[in-house]
């Protein structure tokens, strides 16, 4: 189980990561603004609240970082945060900001290759569910299918054992009688005076 200080710790990076692109993108924005100049304002207004919820974030993790227990957490931490500084004040520099946006496009553009790519699983996920359901309907048809025949089997079965009981029972009446017929026939041509 994470210790509190730790999710502290991941809140304030998602939150980092969070704002660093939703500042790359109001840049972006600002540069594809073709006016009004009341729109142009906003978007630079929406930037510098970005950038303050930014500082606010860093100064969080840079304050989690002094109050790490172990050395080798605290520095890593405080690392990372120099980290996030040196590029908070690179995204200020207008040639950064070109190439901040560029790479924003890019990202967004493999965002959106790996989305399409996504959501073609997802159809070929569920067309595999489609065809899977399909075969399981039919298997279902084919075994009450199958069952109705095997019940006509067994009907048809307990049908022929009552008849061939039947039959050996007409047959053994039928061998009595012609037995019971060629000893009466003997005892008539042998015996003529019993």
């Amino acid at each position: 189980m994470a210790a509190p200080q730790d999710v502290h710790v991941r809140i304030c990076n998602q939150e980092i990561v969070k704002f660093d692109l939703e500042v790359k993108a109001l840049i972006q924005d600002i540069r594809d603004c073709s006016g009004p100049l009341s729109a142009l304002t906003e978007l630079n207004t929406k930037v510098k609240e970005k950038f303050q919820h930014l500082r606010r974030r860093i100064q969080e993790l840079e304050q989690s970082a002094k109050e790490q227990d172990k050395e080798s957490e605290k520095q890593a931490l405080l690392q990372e945060v120099e980290n996030h500084k040196k590029q908070m004040l690179r995204k200020t520099n207008k040639e950064s900001l070109a190439q901040t946006s560029s790479t924003i496009t890019e990202n967004l553009m493999g965002i959106s290759r790996m989305m399409s790519q996504q959501v073609q699983q997802s159809e070929e996920a569920m067309q595999s569910l489609v065809n899977s359901s399909r075969t399981i309907l039919d298997a279902n048809e084919e075994f009450k299918s199958m069952s109705g025949t095997i019940q006509l089997g067994r009907k048809l079965i307990t049908k022929y054992n009552r008849r061939e009981l039947t039959d050996k029972l007409l047959i053994f009446l039928a061998l009595a009688l012609f037995l019971a017929t060629v000893l009466y026939i003997v005892k008539k041509r042998l015996f003529p005076f019993l």
